[in-house]
């Protein structure tokens, strides 16, 4: 059993959910659909590469903010 981050962002009419430490992208119109989504992208995403090459580790992701002046 594996643990992955996730990120699940609203864009438009979808939620775009994104693992960055396999670099899996899905969508659902909803976060429930969003959810059972990415997790089957991640698990065709094991099932055609293999488990050798995964993370050993979840990374823990570090959120933080940047002020960028505009013209």
């Amino acid at each position: 059993m594996n643990t992955f981050l996730i990120s699940i962002q609203k864009e438009d009419k979808f939620f775009i959910a994104r693992c960055p430490e396999l670099g899996v992208t899905s969508q659902g119109e909803t976060l429930d659909e969003v959810q059972v989504n990415i997790k089957e992208a991640i698990e065709l995403y094991i099932e055609s590469f293999g488990t050798e090459d995964l993370p050993s580790e979840t990374s823990r992701p570090f959120w933080t903010t940047v002020e960028v002046a505009h013209a």
